[in-house]
């Protein structure tokens, strides 16, 4: 397989740095966090995220900048937007502003405009203040520059924060639309401007939903039902933190309608908010392991692709994560889309597949039938791809031992009286960095047809499983020794049936 992302992936597990991803983003060294200002430009991706230059803790939040032609292969650029004595540089987006509406590029030369976060230091006449700041770029994200008038949005907040900037074209007019959070609030606020630097009030959404901790890294954007273009669905996402549904950070996402002044949704709960407990299962979830926060799509894309990407790691634990002189990955590139199950938009998402075209199937063994028990395959699945297909039958339950050596496992198991599906990492490896870390996570998955179809991606540090053509998602942080590559089905009771199985890798 031919190895992916960054020379410092590539040679991680040889250099002593066994858990550096062979295909997830990483800076090469130190801290970094939530995915900033994603924007493609003249056939190129365009990563920023929040770094920390200095070292591998929180602290001296800066733009970091990853680059890429095909959104798996990425190269680190020079620090894009760097921190000072006045303010942090927190999260926000990127766009291309190709009619120069700002004038902060000319019609022939049109720029990169990038609106962050602004968090005043105590040297700073704002000290205390988050606001919304612009920088440029005229050389296609190679070099940047901030705007001389920053703040250019400021309502005297302490929390006010993560501008997703998009450009609306419809019945209310046209113009740039920001989606930010006042996050101590939970509420989504929305602005609109014709300039970039002139922002005017639309409206105010929230608390709604899942509420515990703050809401942070908000996105809008519209989508297809089933590919149709008569029939759309606007998508809000919030990230929050803590109060996730697997514990910890986690994004939820909403579907409605905006009318280029107010989101509203179709799935809004606004009394009797709830912080945990039954009712949270019935939220939108952008993924249900307790490891993808912070998502956030990328603008200008060609086609009208929607694709995502995260920060894979969680606030409960992150700062404390057993990976050395660099901390934290980003997820898989995800493409979302809607489709319609059982008569109700339902958020899809597919990764975009680092081995499309790369891996040799190593192991593909024909249907049969499972006796109860585990069965060991023999393929190694330490950096791989697979894709099983059961008919669990009448079967207790059905799943995965991935990552596996000696006493270490990660667990992926589905009860059919439940229909659930579960991710069990308490054995996968080092996991006594943390008393958080240990977990089980739980998603319902309807079985279709009496079949249950998982994609799932295997990386030195992360399982990402993708149950019935990526309708549910469980993302986990995972540390198992170099040795653990073992993997193996198994069954509990009779009737199950292995119905395909493609390792790749």
């Amino acid at each position: 397989m031919k190895t992916l992302t960054t020379a410092a992936g590539a040679t991680g597990a040889a250099t002593g740095d066994p858990f550096r991803p062979a295909f997830h983003y990483t800076a090469g060294r130190n801290w970094l966090n939530d995915p900033n200002g994603l924007v493609y430009l003249n056939g190129t991706y365009h990563l920023f995220y929040q770094h920390n230059p200095f070292g591998p803790d929180w602290g001296n939040m800066s733009w970091g900048h990853a680059t890429s032609r095909d959104l798996l292969n990425w190269d680190e650029q020079p620090v894009a937007i760097a921190c000072d004595e006045y303010e942090a540089i927190f999260s926000g987006s990127a766009v291309f502003d190709e009619f120069n509406t700002s004038g902060l590029g000319t019609a022939v030369n049109p720029p990169l405009v990038a609106v962050y976060t602004s968090a005043y230091s105590d040297a700073s006449p704002l000290a205390g203040r988050q606001a919304q700041s612009l920088a440029y770029s005229l050389d296609e994200g190679r070099t940047w520059t901030k705007y001389h008038g920053n703040p250019v949005l400021d309502r005297e907040s302490a929390e006010f924060r993560d501008p997703k900037v998009f450009w609306y074209d419809g019945g209310a007019g046209s113009y740039w639309v920001m989606v930010a959070v006042e996050a101590v609030q939970r509420q989504v606020v929305l602005y609109k401007s014709a300039d970039l630097k002139s922002w005017e009030h639309l409206s105010t959404f929230g608390p709604a939903n899942a509420t515990g901790g703050v809401w942070e890294c908000p996105d809008l954007f519209e989508l297809p039902v089933d590919g149709n273009l008569q029939d759309t669905r606007w998508v809000l996402i919030v990230n929050r933190n803590p109060g996730g549904i697997a514990g910890g950070s986690a994004g939820q996402y909403f579907l409605g309608t905006f009318d280029g002044v107010a989101f509203r949704s179709d799935s809004t709960v606004t009394d009797g908010l709830q912080t945990d407990g039954s009712r949270m299962r019935e939220y939108g979830w952008l993924d249900w392991g307790r490891d993808y926060y912070a998502a956030v799509s990328f603008s200008n894309m060609p086609g009208g692709r929607r694709v995502m990407i995260g920060w894979m790691n969680n606030w409960d634990y992150a700062r404390e994560t057993p990976t050395g002189a660099w901390r934290s990955a980003m997820s898989l590139p995800r493409e979302v889309s809607l489709i319609r199950v059982d008569g109700k938009p339902a958020l899809r998402q597919q990764a975009i597949d680092p081995f499309c075209g790369l891996g040799a199937v190593q192991y593909q063994p024909g249907p049969q039938a499972l006796a109860p028990g585990v069965l060991a395959l023999p393929a190694e699945a330490g950096v791989a791809r697979i894709d099983v297909e059961f008919r669990p039958g009448t079967a207790n339950s059905v799943g995965l031992l991935v990552r596996s050596a000696g006493d270490e496992r990660t667990i992926i198991s589905y009860d059919v009286a439940e229909g659930i599906l579960r991710l069990d990492r308490r054995e996968s490896g080092n996991v006594r960095f943390h008393d958080a870390f240990p977990s089980i996570e739980a998603v319902a998955v309807p079985l279709q047809d009496g079949h249950l179809r998982l994609r799932v991606y295997l990386d030195r540090c992360s399982v990402e499983v993708f149950a019935q053509d990526g309708l549910a998602t469980v993302t986990d942080l995972v540390f198992p020794s170099p040795a653990g590559t073992a993997l193996a089905v198994f069954a509990q009771g009779e009737g199950a049936h292995l119905v395909g199985l493609d390792v790749v890798g």
